[in-house]
């Protein structure tokens, strides 16, 4: 491109951590916000010095100035901004999950196609530092071959926004699915899940599910290696985690179960504690600093920081993956058939745990 990249922010609870971002890298210009909420809109708008504000995202999609479109707004909207946001000719990012049916999945990859547009999945976990420093360590041989995968995201979301309440625990399952299946290397083919527990009536109600965990066993395709992933979202008592384990020939790597823990690699039969180190040398000097610190002060922290510690220090290396793309004209690391594969594996997961734990194929889609 010949020009910065042109960007609006859309949904300012989570997204407004990536403004000051946007703001430093030198691949772009952060030219609009939106908010439904017009006083939220104003505030931030003003504390930022932002000139462009939109209460209807309708209406941003419009602005011909913008090229890229970075979707922060509930879930159940995701989809539908994000396909209408393509039509009108921007590149679009939107937070976790892609979509939340299997159909929306599907138009979001056609939609891209169509529009000749860029699209990519905001997985945080996938950026974080220690994501990052175990994918070393499968590149460089250390892991050796990887002999099974185990991700788990465990989190109280009472608080959070209503949409939340009784959410099924695999549609928000990402988080736990990305990381493996970027590491195997591989889609995932299949899966089968089984529900346990069970979360309140009034909970249940809302999407007509009433598991508190869900636990997924996922075939690979093409590959020998199998994955597992635990979700729980309602009344069930942990302490906040994202993790997952790598299971090697040679070593693995194991997250840290509770907050400072530590984490711990396992060459042969001998566990040692690892330091996970700042992968800040990858990023454009002008946006390194946000890898350790968000935009709110202690009193004003978004529930990413208060219990996620800061999704891993990913949010600059995603706005700079997602920048990047655009400007080098390639697919981003979590493109639009990589997201719909993700996504898909929780809802058919879902699927599975509702029907008694069959298996249930994921479609298969392709750019063509």
């Amino acid at each position: 491109m010949s020009h910065q990249v042109r960007v609006a922010l859309a949904g300012l609870g989570f997204g407004a951590e990536f403004i000051p971002i946007y703001q430093a890298h030198p691949d772009a210009e952060l030219i609009a916000v939106c908010q439904r909420t017009t006083s939220t809109l104003n505030k931030i708008a003003d504390e930022f010095d932002i000139p462009r504000r939109y209460d209807d995202f309708a209406e941003l999609i419009t602005d011909p100035e913008i090229d890229a479109v970075h979707i922060n707004t509930p879930i159940p909207d995701h989809a539908g901004h994000t396909i209408t946001a393509l039509r009108a000719g921007k590149h679009v990012a939107c937070t976790v999950p892609m979509a939340t049916t299997l159909a929306e999945c599907r138009a979001i990859v056609e939609a891209v196609r169509e529009s000749g547009r860029t699209y990519m999945m905001m997985e945080t976990v996938v950026f974080s530092r220690e994501f990052l420093y175990v994918r070393d360590l499968v590149d460089d041989g250390t892991i050796g071959r990887i002999q099974f995968l185990r991700g788990a995201h465990h989190q109280e979301m009472t608080g959070w926004p209503g949409y939340w309440s009784g959410l099924p625990p695999m549609h928000y399952a990402t988080h736990a699915v990305g990381p493996l299946l970027a590491l195997a290397g591989a889609p995932a083919e299949s899966v089968v899940c089984k529900g346990s527990g069970r979360i309140a009536p009034e909970l249940a109600a809302r999407y007509g599910s009433p598991f508190a965990v869900e636990t997924a066993l996922i075939t690979l395709r093409d590959s020998p290696i199998a994955a597992e992933v635990s979700r729980s979202l309602f009344e069930t008592a942990r302490e906040y985690v994202e993790s997952f384990t790598v299971f090697g020939d040679h070593a693995t790597f194991e997250w840290e179960q509770t907050q400072g823990s530590g984490h711990v690699l396992h060459v042969g039969e001998q566990p040692r504690r690892v330091e996970v180190p700042d992968f800040v040398h990858r990023l454009p000097p002008e946006i390194g600093r946000f890898t350790t610190r968000g935009v709110y002060d202690e009193q004003h922290e978004h529930l990413s920081f208060t219990q996620g510690s800061g999704h891993g220090g990913s949010h600059p290396h995603l706005a700079h993956e997602f920048i990047r793309s655009i400007v080098e004209g390639r697919p981003p690391l979590v493109d639009e058939l990589t997201a719909a594969n993700w996504t898909s594996v929780g809802i058919c997961a879902h699927q599975s745990a509702m029907a008694g734990g069959v298996r249930v194929d994921l479609p298969v889609l392709d750019a063509s």
